[in-house]
């Protein structure tokens, strides 16, 4: 079970219509979206513990919850959890913990390669990190409005490692975005 999905586009070098290249033009990846690691779940579902120690929450969700195992939202009734989480990031100041909602047991995962579709045209806070773990300059409040173009523009400084998607009135992680196929750090 993956939970890195990958985000394409079209090679910029084709100039035939995308009908004619479809078998012939590889996609270029974009960047790749991250849901929290299915063995950092597993540990906080066995243990009952997150990452300081507290005891996780069981609850049943009301409907809308941001999952971040699936990136959706919870529907209502479904068996969900809270705990603390601390998103990848190299050891610096800037790392925090903070609360997520994820299934209360094991799911698939996201079903998408793209953006997740619960959260477009959600506004985000799309927060840039560099590779020593600093907030970068890059980081900005998005309205949610063509999420992939703003991605990938972020990730065209070379100085950026990741970008951390947030929600934009509580501050809670939602998702990671990196280069294809990247992460350089997941705390255990």
């Amino acid at each position: 079970m993956t939970t890195a999905t990958t985000a394409t586009t079209e090679s910029p070098e084709s100039t035939e219509s995308p009908e004619s290249t479809a078998s012939t033009t590889p996609a270029i990846p974009t960047f790749t979206v991250h849901a929290i690691p299915p063995d950092l779940l597993g540990k906080v579902r066995s243990t009952g513990l997150d990452v300081s120690g507290n005891p996780i929450e069981f609850r049943v969700a009301g409907g809308g919850e941001p999952l971040r195992c699936c990136l959706r939202e919870a529907a209502p009734a479904e068996p969900i959890i809270l705990f603390g989480y601390e998103p990848p990031l190299p050891t610096s100041p800037y790392r925090e913990i903070g609360p997520v909602f994820t299934h209360a047991a094991p799911c698939p995962g996201p079903t998408t390669d793209a953006y997740p579709p619960h959260w477009r045209n959600r506004a985000q806070i799309f927060r840039a990190y560099d590779a020593d773990g600093r907030i970068h300059p890059t980081s900005r409040a998005h309205d949610g409005g063509s999420p992939e173009e703003t991605l990938t523009t972020i990730l065209a400084d070379p100085e950026i490692a990741q970008i951390h998607i947030r929600n934009i009135t509580y501050g809670c992680f939602m998702f990671v975005v990196t280069r294809p196929t990247t992460l350089a750090t997941t705390p255990a």
